[in-house]
């Protein structure tokens, strides 16, 4: 590409800016820093020369930059209250509006009082500049004013102050309220005063809250209702959404004098002050603001109509330019900011130099607040980068992006190589509303990295960096996870906010991270493919070495030997790349398959401690967890040692574990930990001696994104900060996992690029069930013969023979099915058959996925039948089950519960129509498979035409033609299969190694959702930047209706099984991912529980909760304990907030205790533990801030554990940390009193299970977060509760056991040849899966006892009894087959498997061959 220094020399121009009538001279205030300041340490070196007494806001700027506030010693009174941070009476912030009132000497001046209420501070500064002007100059006027953040208005102390100022108020001015309960609260102040006081003046508001306007006769009190030219302007502005609103007023503005004409002189003056009133607040500067009150005071305030006020005309400056502090004006032509850049005397560049974007918030510039922006500026031109500051006085940035970030002598070519968004808003859009597909769209067409850095709004720096939490959770709604729908990344936090003036100040530490990797970004750009250097980083967890290269559904290495492969073909030195995958394996391992004698990975750099200090500036902070360095973790006693292996420019690198896996001490008492010396070494080699230019962690999911710190909003301080340093992090991500993908990207600021998960596939029969279901085809055809009851007979006996005597009633083995009535028969029959297909369809994840393979012909069908089986009413799709079904009379939800209930006729149908789905997706297909079995672009291309012409007979009638789904709609057919098209075309689109190759060229990564492609496809195709939702957008309401339905199943199958009682509480888990795919349906289960429903604001946000009445109920409220995983903590605070304040709304009910249980427990609670009804009421719990899960998978996986006391105390210590929303500021705070008293009630666990790609013997989160045992240990009647599983895996959605879900899980995958012999095709790795699923089982035995002997007999049969597969196994990988003959004698050990001596002996006998092969003995 051009160098940026052409471009900026060859766009000289001679004329020098324009100043027209001072539109674009920088206001008062807002002038920029000198030249010779432009970089940190001359900026240090101007501070002693400035004097206290200067008032030009340009020094302020040079203030706020090098000298940030200092924290209040705790022995000042008077500041202590305002800065006290999270935990001063628990609020997010704790400023006091005080800091804001100015209260003059009237001295017979009439006093006119101003109230205002702002979301941000910046106006702080003007709007008191402004006032004191006038109080000292004017004789016949002075201000009185008090302001308040929006935020100061959850205290109710504040509020109370707050009515009082607007009881005796002239003026009232309100600006960006968008936060609807903060709303509602200004609301109900003001509208009582609304025609006593003389003016009201609302910017940009929630609808309630500009209804409030009042200007003489302009008013906006019908806003929604009047058809009047401004409420129609109104109305439709919001309808647009996005930033149609602001922009749309500005033009307004414009346009005014058109307007004005055509309305009553009286209504076009108050008309016209309304629009004048608004162009001098967004003019910003002290001199407007002042002259705005001077206007409304001469205007609408009858003492003063009489009084000689002088009001200057607003000072106009562009709505959208470019601003630089050094330079004299701003600019709204590039040509000229070029020429003046070009120029400048005090900066020299390279000829090359990168050029980043900046996108500011024209608000700071011109009230001067602008010093946190110029820091920035410096820092990025101290390091040699130029750059090209743009603003928009609306919301919209994707104009000014176009207009002034492409090269002006090649309009197609990019100028910027880096963007960066100081604003910390959605780049279309801003605390209202946002429109990503224009943002998409603009940024795809710039395609350059894209980050948003976050300034503090709601938080003083004081409170952000005391704060566990970090960021302000409604900021993190706003600011980090709306601009990540644009694809924007690494949300640090740049600028910090003075408690005493509102000015934003720079953080020096966070400029530098900002500046130091948008540059590392932007040299993407520059340097060529041979000179780049890449680490890719493979996690091995547990740590052991047959688990090196663990990742979720990837073939890791598999999938490194094609990255690799495509970057030689790209330029990239890759140095001596073997020849194939598996010698790739051993060079990292040191020995194939880590096979026998090599006790050690390959180790690449030794560290000296030396060099480990002195490169490691944050070693010092890990001493008080591991002692000095090496310690004893990645060291050989002298050294540390980062393991890998090199090729040319690319290190293949082994990340360190945690490193307490197997310390069952520190897995005990650790709330949270910092990273080991091993794992710092590791980090500062890739850094600091290898020099990564970018870091390509690889698969679903290491140990960096969640090592301690604040939730969101990193500080120095913050381990994943520390460690990731200034490289670009790159992060191969499962597609269905966007929450934690979530958490790698704000925690450790990883631009993801989606994979696929493994084409699913239907489980099938096998062994005894194959059997059995062909009895079952035999009774169907000769049932009405005389060997109908010796059949049944055969089939009650082999059904026991296979263990489903405990999923599906059987008669005992004296009844003689000769002795039952048909229909008895049948409902046995029914109930075994409809068993059978649940484990026959349940889909399964074959094999592992391999980056940039596409899937089979074959392997796309399963996926396709799936989602085609669901209806998709927003797009107007029936399912195919519900078009076959209508076909003949019925209703598809009727079927489901009538096979449900084993009705033999019904079964019977719905395996037909199931049957008949596959042919007709299987005949789809095979129209687009290619010669080599995949599905292929070309043959998608000609299947379109099936679509287009009207005579072709559609493929997909044909296997339905001559049955008795023949008459099915062909119309609703015809559009099912047209997505099935395009859901095929988005699969093949595969883009996961073009998105990485991209990225490495610094290019811009398309946002898109993460999930569950059956749910959702727009997660295809992959090789997406994963986003995930708006936390405020849940839950929606079809996820409220879907969950009640699972919510009445629950409690109905609890009751029966309960003695005909309600369960009174219900412990159940959130997870983040769950509630992102099912748009929070687990989410709106514990608000239907308690009987609370919630409610969208007036921008659909869900922030309002309404009490479902006793009588619509119908049932009592059931009490709850809700453990969200520290991922839902981090993602959805402000819906932890809604719960609590939902299970407090409950319980302060006055009903019956026995209608209400969450009442009656938070009385007695109260009791036992002297609280208040509130606290006692405290239901909420996780984690504390920065720490993640109970640490129970980790002391199972490492064997690490002495008993199940030990497990439970583990659980108890770290999950006892409640969400308060009476101190939602507070973050998570031990309340184990209550978290223990509460879990005492507890009569059923309960998890969900929303996608097939995940189940409970998958991962070992499920189980790490079961709480069943406990219960058990903890009621004082010793009885275990029920546990229960909901499966809403496919459009019959089920509740099951804990038990049947187990079983469920082990007959489908570890126990099924189809399932273990495609982790088999996948070696050493599938080796890894299986060992992970039988470590995950008996995860479940130590937790809840769900475990029956028969799995663990099974699985030893087909895994040790089996000679030749004992022989693969070893083979593949060793480490592995040990650890899975080290867990079947465990559980043995441990009371979890019964089974006999000449077993257990063959094992121990088995582990030591294993053990001394691995060591080499022969």
């Amino acid at each position: 590409m051009a160098s940026s220094q052409a471009v900026f020399s060859q766009s000289r121009v001679v004329s020098q800016p324009k100043v027209l009538n001072g539109k674009n001279r920088i206001p008062n205030g807002a002038k920029g820093l000198s030249g010779s300041s432009a970089v940190k340490s001359a900026v240090k070196e101007l501070m002693p020369k400035i004097k206290s007494t200067t008032q030009s806001r340009s020094q302020v700027s040079v203030q706020a930059i090098a000298n940030p506030p200092k924290k209040v010693s705790k022995g000042d009174d008077a500041i202590q209250d305002l800065t006290g941070g999270p935990g001063g009476g628990g609020m997010y912030t704790n400023t006091t509006p005080e800091l804001r009132r100015i209260v003059p000497d009237a001295n017979g001046r009439a006093t006119v009082k101003v109230v205002y209420v702002v979301l941000e501070a910046q106006y702080q500064s003007s709007i008191s500049a402004a006032v004191n002007q006038i109080n000292a100059n004017n004789k016949d006027l002075c201000i009185e004013v008090v302001g308040y953040l929006l935020e100061e208005l959850r205290s109710e102390s504040n509020m109370v102050e707050f009515r009082k100022d607007v009881a005796n108020a002239n003026i009232f001015i309100a600006s960006l309220i968008f936060i609807e309960e903060l709303a509602d609260k200004v609301v109900a102040a003001v509208e009582p005063e609304r025609e006593r006081m003389d003016a009201i003046l609302v910017f940009p508001s929630m609808p309630a809250v500009m209804r409030l306007n009042k200007l003489g006769t302009f008013s906006m009190a019908q806003l929604g209702q009047s058809k009047s030219a401004v409420a129609s302007f109104m109305k439709k502005k919001r309808a647009e959404g996005g930033s149609g609103f602001e922009d749309g007023l500005l033009k307004l503005i414009r346009t005014l004098p058109k307007v004005l004409k055509y309305l009553p002189s009286d209504k076009a003056q108050d008309a016209k002050n309304f629009m004048m009133s608004l162009q001098y607040w967004l003019g910003g500067s002290s001199d407007n603001i002042e002259n705005f009150l001077l206007m409304l005071a001469k205007e609408y305030v009858p003492e003063l109509s009489e009084a000689s006020i002088k009001v200057e005309e607003p000072v106009v400056f562009p709505d959208v330019g470019i601003w630089h502090p050094a330079a004299p004006s701003m600019y709204e032509d590039l040509k000229e900011y070029l020429n003046w850049y070009d120029t400048r005397k005090d900066m020299k560049f390279e000829r090359d130099a990168p050029v980043v974007g900046l996108v500011l918030q024209r608000t700071h510039l011109v009230t001067g607040d602008e010093g946190h922006y110029a820091a920035v500026v410096q820092e990025i031109e101290s390091r040699g980068g130029k750059v090209v500051p743009i603003f928009a006085g609306g919301l919209d940035f994707s104009n000014p992006v176009d207009k002034f970030f492409y090269n002006p002598l090649n309009g197609g070519k990019a100028l910027v190589d880096a963007v960066v968004s100081l604003t910390g808003f959605a780049l279309v859009g801003g605390p209202a509303k946002q429109d990503s597909p224009k943002a998409v769209e603009a940024l795809k067409r710039l395609n350059v990295p894209y980050m948003v850095s976050v300034p503090l709004v709601f938080q003083t720096t004081e409170e952000w960096t005391d704060s566990t939490l970090g960021l302000h959770p409604v900021q993190v709604a706003l600011q980090v996870a709306l601009p990540e729908l644009d694809g924007g990344m690494e949300p640090i936090i740049f600028s910090g906010r003075d408690a005493a003036t509102g000015r934003a100040h720079s953080l020096y530490d966070r400029v530098e991270a900002v500046a130091g990797r948008a540059l590392k970004w932007a040299n993407l750009r520059k340097l060529k493919n041979k000179e780049k250097k890449l680490a890719i980083t493979v996690f091995s967890f547990p740590p052991d070495k047959g688990n090196v290269g663990t990742a979720a559904y990837l073939n890791v290495f598999g999938s490194i030997w094609k990255v690799l492969t495509m970057l030689k073909e790209n330029g990239y030195d890759v140095g001596d790349l073997p020849e194939k995958e598996e010698d790739l394996i051993e060079s990292v391992l040191q020995d194939k398959e880590a096979q026998f004698n090599s006790p050690d990975l390959n180790i690449e750099y030794k560290m000296s401690i030396k060099e480990y200090e002195e490169l490691c500036d944050y070693s010092g902070a890990l001493h008080e967890n591991w002692g000095p360095p090496p310690g004893n973790l990645n060291t050989n006693g002298q050294e540390m040692l980062v393991y890998g292996k090199k090729y040319g420019n690319v290190f293949i690198g082994v990340q360190p574990t945690f490193g307490y896996e197997g310390d069952p001490m520190r897995l005990l008492f650790s709330k949270s930990a910092s990273p080991h010396h091993g794992f710092a070494a590791y980090y500062t080699y890739v850094e600091k001696v290898f020099g990564a230019d970018a870091v390509l962690h690889f698969g679903t999911h290491g140990s960096l994104e969640f090592m301690p710190g604040k939730q969101v909003g990193m500080s120095e301080a913050c381990y994943p900060d520390s460690l990731i340093g200034n490289i670009p992090n790159l992060y191969y991500y499962a597609a269905n996992n966007p929450s934690e993908a979530t958490i790698a990207k704000r925690r450790s600021y990883a631009n993801t690029i989606s994979y696929l998960t493994p084409p699913a596939e239907n489980a099938g029969l096998y062994k005894g069930l194959k059997e059995l279901a062909e009895l079952i085809s035999s009774y169907q055809s000769l049932k009405d013969t005389g060997r109908g009851a010796s059949i049944v007979n055969t089939i009650i006996a082999k059904a026991t023979e296979c263990n489903l005597d405990r999923d599906v009633e059987l008669p005992g083995p004296d009844v003689d099915a000769g002795d039952l009535e048909d229909e008895a028969r049948d409902n046995i029959v029914g109930s075994v058959y409809g068993k059978l297909m649940e484990i026959e369809s349940r889909l399964l994840p074959c094999g592992l996925h391999v980056v940039g393979c596409p899937p089979s012909a074959e392997e796309a069908v399963a996926t396709l039948v799936n989602i085609a089986s669901l209806d998709r009413p927003e797009d107007n799709l029936v399912g195919i089950p519900s078009i076959l079904a209508s076909c003949v009379g019925r209703n598809i939800e009727e079927v489901y519960r009538s096979s449900d209930k084993g009705v033999l006729a019904d079964v019977e149908l719905l395996e037909e129509i199931k049957l008949a789905s596959r042919e007709m997706v299987g005949c789809f297909v095979s129209r687009t498979t290619g010669k080599d079995g995949r599905v292929g672009e070309s043959a998608l291309a000609g299947l379109a035409n099936l679509f287009g012409n009207s005579g072709t007979i559609a493929p997909w009638m044909d296997p339905i033609k001559k049955s008795k789904f023949k008459k099915a709609n062909p119309a609703q057919l015809k559009a099912q299969f047209d997505y099935l098209r395009f859901c095929l075309e988005q699969v093949v689109k595969d883009n996961e190694l073009g998105a990485l190759l991209g990225a490495l060229d610094g290019n811009y990564v398309i946002p898109g959702p993460g999930g569950d492609p059956i749910r959702n496809p727009d997660v295809l195709p992959t090789g997406k930047n994963i986003h995930a939702l708006d936390p405020q957008s849940i839950p929606t309401a079809a996820a409220v209706v879907s969950a009640g339905v699972v919510v009445e199943r629950l409690l109905e199958r609890q009751k029966i099984e309960n003695g005909g009682n309600w369960p009174e509480t219900i412990a159940l888990v959130l997870w983040g991912t769950d509630n992102i795919k099912t748009y929070g349906e687990s989410l709106a289960q514990v608000l239907w529980m308690i009987g609370v429903r919630p409610v969208p604001d007036a921008l659909g946000r869900v922030n309002k909760l309404e009490l479902i009445p006793l009588e619509e109920l119908g049932r009592p409220r059931i009490d709850v304990v809700v453990n969200c995983s520290g991922v839902f903590r981090d993602l959805f605070i402000s819906q932890m907030n809604l719960l609590d304040r939902g299970v407090k709304l409950a319980a302060e009910q006055d009903e019956p205790l026995e209608m209400n249980f969450v009442r009656k427990h938070a009385l007695e609670q109260a009791e036992e533990l002297n609280v208040t009804l509130r606290e006692a009421s405290t239901r909420i719990f996780s984690n504390s801030s920065g720490s993640y899960s109970s640490n129970v998978n980790l002391a199972v996986e490492n064997s690490s554990w002495n008993d199940e006391s030990q497990l439970q105390e583990m659980y108890l210590s770290r999950k006892s940390f409640a969400f308060n929303s009476d101190a939602p500021g507070s973050g998570m705070e031990e309340n184990r009193a209550v978290f223990e008293s509460a879990l005492k009630t507890v009569d059923a666990t309960f998890q969900n299970l929303d996608s097939s790609e995940i189940s409970l013997t998958d991962v070992s989160h499920y189980f790490d977060s079961d709480p069943t045992k406990l219960v058990q240990g903890l009621r004082t009647d010793g009885k275990m509760p029920n546990s229960y599983v909901a499966d809403t895996t496919t459009a019959n959605a089920q509740v099951r056991s804990l038990s049947e879900t187990v079983r469920l899980d082990s007959r489908t995958k570890m126990l099924n040849p189809k399932w273990y012999e495609g982790m088999l095709s996948s070696g050493y790795e599938g080796v890894r899966e299986i060992q992970k699923r039988l470590t995950n089982t008996m995860g479940w035995s130590a937790t809840a006892g769900a475990v029956d002997n028969w799995v663990y007999d099974e699985a030893n049969a087909t895994f040790i009894e089996d000679e030749e597969m004992q022989a693969r196994l070893l083979a593949s990988n060793p480490n592995s087959f040990r650890k899975m003959v080290a867990t079947f004698l465990e559980a043995n050990g441990r009371g979890y498997w019964d089974a006999p001596e000449e077993k257990l002996e063959k094992l121990r006998q088995l582990y030591m061959e294993v053990e001394d092969k691995i060591e080499g003995v022969e």
